[in-house]
């Protein structure tokens, strides 16, 4: 059986999203008649183009999750912060981006970027580890992992990233996943009395003897790693949500902030 790559979670039952990279090009239509014994019935154009019928039919899927794009007929899906389109019988599924092409605009990253900000956002600062300036230009949200090196490599250049006007604001990805080792430092800098030392010195291979403090934001900022695409750490997330990607030098981190702060922001306006 085929499978769909990067397809939202749970969207489609049996299908793992990642799997055969490049096996359907972009914006590519793909028969769903190819995977009939994993699918709801979507022969009723209807089920689509009605997001309180999609949302029913769909495991998995809220009615806020589908919309209509600027493109007649087709129908933007989405769980967390990743997007695939369906045509309006809920015949065919693609996955690519959707640009614009009077403007050039990737209509379907901007999208992405609101739809992390607003999963970032309903993480409180008082769950992250933040390292800040007295007067920032800029913020970043970086998911770090404690033993992975280039988080190490970009936690060394901490004061100059400060210097150069960037709030840090880490988040917890353990990339091996629950009780791996990883994931029990992350839980100890949590659990140390002075968390910016805690991180500074894990990252260093310092050994931690901070007891177990109960619930951490561990396992939730692990999720929303997942569910906000994150492939690899450090994941730098600027404020405006776009991925900027792993880690950078602190002088190439700040270009890339300015030119991001150029974007257009907000989600595709969509054909009513």
């Amino acid at each position: 059986m085929k499978r769909l790559p990067r397809l939202i979670p749970g969207l489609i039952p049996g299908l793992i999203p990642g799997l055969i990279p490049g096996l359907i090009p972009a914006l590519a239509l793909v028969a769903v008649s190819a995977w009939a014994g994993d699918l709801p019935n979507l022969s009723d154009p209807a089920v689509v183009s009605n997001a309180d019928a999609a949302a029913a039919t769909i495991p998995g899927v809220k009615k806020e999750d589908v919309r209509q794009t600027p493109v007649a007929g087709v129908f933007e899906v989405r769980r967390g912060a990743d997007i695939v389109y369906m045509s309006g019988d809920g015949q065919y599924v693609f996955t690519g981006d959707l640009y614009n092409v009077p403007t050039h605009n990737n209509l379907t990253e901007a999208h992405r970027r609101v739809l992390r900000q607003k999963l970032i956002e309903a993480i409180p600062e008082s769950q992250m580890v933040i390292f800040s300036p007295p007067q920032p230009k800029y913020t970043i949200t970086v998911f770090t992992d404690v033993d992975c090196a280039y988080c190490r490599e970009l936690h060394r250049q901490i004061a100059d990233y400060n210097r150069l006007g960037v709030r840090v604001r880490y988040i917890f990805y353990p990339r091996t996943g629950p009780n791996t080792e990883s994931w029990h430092k992350a839980e100890q800098v949590w659990c140390s009395a002075d968390r910016k030392s805690a991180l500074t010195r894990a990252k260093l291979g310092q050994a931690l003897d901070a007891k177990p403090c109960g619930n951490t934001p561990v396992q939730r900022e692990y999720e929303l790693g997942k569910a906000i695409g994150l492939e690899g750490t450090p994941g730098i997330v600027a404020s405006n949500g776009a991925m900027v990607g792993g880690y950078l030098p602190p002088q190439a981190l700040v270009e890339e902030l300015a030119q991001q702060q150029q974007q257009p922001t907000g989600p595709p306006v969509a054909q009513q």
